[in-house]
């Protein structure tokens, strides 16, 4: 069994990182899994401790030129998620401080610069030019003071707010840029450094020594003002990039928010208020009205309604009275109570949902492999066409080449952006898991969130899934003359004494009804049949109509009616006193109230419908009536539900399959997707792919249209990324040109470049506004 780590990885900014560690990862010996996530700056390994140790991981890490250190020690995923909050914070913070200046000092940098650019290179450059026109000309009837300041001035104090700027605010950009060089590597911080470092080499040439272009018959124009305008608009993108990056965590910080900090316990008969680490399993809590629930629990005394809603999606709150489970982060209702400690710190449900957001949104969806193809190459394709970029220009420009050529080339390198390929399956995935818990469904990652958007066949699973899962009361038809609550009494008597299945509805049937239910004597059950007492004096029979015949008591006065009830898949029960048939009693496990509206989604989302049981075929057949499924396969056992999801999958159906997570276990797993139906207080969390926190089938179509909404944004985000450097790198080199006589300039490559990576997470931050259909119908309603 291979050991599992999560390693925290620094320094990576586009999808060439990703794909470099990666790639780093997947070669190492001993390593069988590696997932690298941009977004979260970690890579979990799944590796063979007998062939490579933690320690060994981080040196393949560091080897490929990026940092990672060991976790200082055990981590819950609450504090894994406060971490990378704190560091996107740092980020954000950092970027936009940066970014501002920057950007301030560029726009002076270019006010500065326009004595210098009349006459000079804003003949050839687009930008340039409509400086000239719109802001250097009116600038020079207002200040006409600068343009009689020396140029040789000019350009000695552009290049030192450059040199600051570059060291300062652009410092991260050539610091990665040369790491990733020494480990022979290029990344998007590569191609930054060489486009800006171009252009600044060129720039103090024609400042130290403008006789070098002079003597060439070149204008010794400077590139200051570009050098600082694309740090600053890359920064810009960063900031930007930062704060969507935090918004895509925002459903799991609601989640950890959700436990309050404290719990009030009682202990040696005192209340005492501890910190909520100090709880023990096995603690007694004391609840108040309105209060958060601390920790997992069972009541033991009070009653109240709770809200489930954060945890389960379940709007409206539940009744809780003594034996019942309670979670821990939902909130108490008008009553209060006394509760157990059932489970604390990571064990708790709340901690599970954390903990398994956390690793979803650390896996790769299939998806973003063509994307990890196209990075590994990306970056050294982009260094050989800007090169030849410049060789073109400088070789077929008649007027000032290799000015123009450098300014294609600069152009070229700043405008690719690996970023938006890198970011562009792993935000989507980010955001989908985080609004897919809001909505009480937890899927396991990106994997299961893009084969539960390519479905075509759902299997339901009967008993517990489409029904109810328990045996209630469907019809209490008394005989002729006969009162239905005397025979509901009567019956319930008997079955109290019962350990029959269906007893436990009658009675409880009969609580409902608020009924005195007398005692049973001389009980005697009857396999197969039913069971004999005496209530109050009267001999009490119950069972089939067999039981009766024994008794020589007929039934036949209601054979239609139990015929009837039979077909609608009920069971009957008949009864009888003192020789005297009393009515009949139809038991049934009844379809969940929203599982016909459910088919009916998953059906118009066009997808076949199945329904598996072990059960007998007329039974299933009037649940699958009941709810509007035509095909259906009866007296499955496990074994032959698995043999039903590997005949559809075999055949070339992508098939999920929705059960319990308990008897239907192998089938989940056999299934493409696997989705377990829970009741979110008592579930397992881990057992399928997707999680349904509350037993309503609606879930199902809820996630499955969630998860096509989300391969459709990953589509969306992959398509623009590819198409933006398919378009965008060759009009940088000039397309343009010969038809438009258009050369774009380095200030606007940078721009288009930083707003790429930003159009992506903006894309992928949609998904937040993702309502099911039948929300939106209701809203609407």
């Amino acid at each position: 069994m291979p050991n599992s780590l999560t390693l925290p990885v620094r320094g990576m900014t586009c999808a060439a990182c990703q794909a470099r560690v990666q790639r780093s990862l997947e070669k190492t010996p001993g390593v069988t899994q590696a997932s690298v996530n941009l977004m979260l700056h970690s890579a979990t390994v799944a590796f063979d401790p007998a062939q490579v140790s933690p320690e060994g991981l981080v040196h393949v890490i560091r080897d490929a030129g990026y940092d990672a250190d060991l976790p200082a020690g055990p981590q819950s995923a609450a504090e894994a998620q406060t971490e990378l909050e704190q560091d996107l914070d740092h980020d954000y913070l950092e970027y936009r401080w940066k970014a501002a200046w920057s950007l301030g000092l560029g726009l002076a940098a270019m006010i500065v610069s326009m004595p210098l650019m009349r006459g000079g290179h804003a003949g050839m450059d687009p930008l340039m030019r409509w400086a000239d026109r719109v802001l250097a000309a009116p600038l020079a009837r207002v200040m006409p003071a600068l343009f009689l300041i020396d140029p040789s001035q000019l350009r000695f104090g552009l290049l030192l707010v450059t040199v600051v700027v570059m060291a300062w605010a652009g410092r991260h950009f050539y610091v990665r840029a040369w790491a990733a060089t020494r480990h022979r590597a290029a990344t998007m911080n590569t191609l930054v450094a060489l486009g800006t470092g171009a252009a600044f080499l060129l720039s103090v040439v024609a400042t130290l020594a403008p006789g070098a272009f002079e003597r060439r018959g070149l204008s010794p124009d400077v590139y200051y003002e570009a050098v600082i305008l694309i740090l600053a608009l890359l920064l810009v993108g960063q900031t930007l990039e930062a704060r969507a990056k935090r918004q895509t965590g925002q459903a799991i910080r609601r989640l950890i928010d959700l436990a309050p900090r404290t719990a009030r316990v009682i202990r040696g008969g005192q209340e005492l208020d501890v910190p909520l680490g100090a709880v023990l399993v096995g603690d007694q809590v004391l609840v108040r009205p309105g209060e958060r629930i601390p920790v997992d629990g069972v009541l033991l005394a009070g009653r109240s309604a709770v809200d489930e809603s954060m945890v389960t999606g379940e709007p409206m709150p539940v009744e809780r009275g003594p034996g019942d489970r309670v979670v821990g982060g939902t909130v108490n209702g008008t009553g209060g109570f006394t509760m157990v400690t059932r489970a604390v710190g990571e064990a708790t449900v709340l901690a599970r949902i954390v903990t398994m957001m956390r690793e979803a949104q650390s896996t790769r969806a299939p998806m973003q492999r063509l994307a990890d193809r196209i990075s590994g190459v990306f970056v050294p394709v982009v260094l050989v066409i800007a090169a030849l970029t410049f060789v073109i220009w400088y070789v077929s420009v008649d007027s000032a080449p290799f000015v123009r050529a450098v300014t294609a080339a600069v152009s070229v390198l700043v405008i690719a952006c690996p970023c938006a390929m890198g970011l562009a399956v792993p935000t989507a995935v980010m955001v989908a898991t985080g609004k897919g818990a809001d909505l009480g469904i937890l899927i396991k990652g990106g994997e299961a969130l893009e084969r539960a958007g390519r479905l075509d066949r759902i299997l339901l699973d009967k008993t517990g899934t489409v029904t109810l899962g328990r045996p209630d009361v469907t019809a209490v038809v008394p005989a002729a003359g006969q009162d239905p609550r005397r025979l509901l009494g009567l019956v319930a008597a008997i079955e109290r004494a019962s350990e029959h299945p269906l007893a436990e509805a009658i009675v409880r049937r009969a609580g409902e009804d608020r009924l005195t239910v007398a005692v049973a004597e001389q009980f005697r059950a009857i396999p197969g049949q039913g069971a004999v007492g005496i209530v109050a004096g009267e001999l009490v029979v119950v069972g089939n109509a067999g039981l009766l015949d024994a008794y020589g008591l007929a039934a036949g006065s209601m054979d239609d009616q139990a015929r009837q009830l039979a077909a609608d898949g009920a069971t009957v029960v008949y009864a009888a006193a003192n020789g005297e048939l009393l009515g009949l009693i139809a038991v049934a496990d009844r379809p969940r109230p929203t599982s016909a509206a459910a088919v009916a989604r998953l059906r118009a989302l066009g997808l076949d419908v199945t329904m598996l049981t072990g059960d007998a075929r007329p039974t299933a057949l009037a649940v699958a009536r009941a709810v509007g499924i035509d095909d259906v396969v009866a007296g499955a056992l496990p074994d032959g539900k698995i043999a039903e999801v590997a005949a559809r999958t075999d055949a070339g159906g992508r098939v999920g399959m929705v059960g319990d997570g308990i008897n239907d276990a192998p089938a989940l797993v056999r299934a493409d997707v696997g989705f377990v139906m829970g009741s979110g207080t008592d579930i397992a969390i881990e057992a399928g792919d997707i999680t349904l926190m509350r037993p309503d089938l609606g879930l199902v179509a809820d996630a499955i249209e969630l998860a096509r909404a989300t391969v459709r944004i990953m589509r969306q985000n992959l398509f623009w990324a590819f198409v933006y450097n398919v378009i965008g790198i060759p009009i940088a080199a000039g397309a343009l040109y010969p038809a438009f006589g258009i050369q774009l300039s380095p200030v606007i490559a940078s721009a288009a470049m930083a707003m790429s990576s930003v159009s992506v997470v903006s894309n992928s931050l949609r998904l937040r506004r993702f309502r099911p259909a039948r929300t939106a119908e209701r809203s609407h309603g």
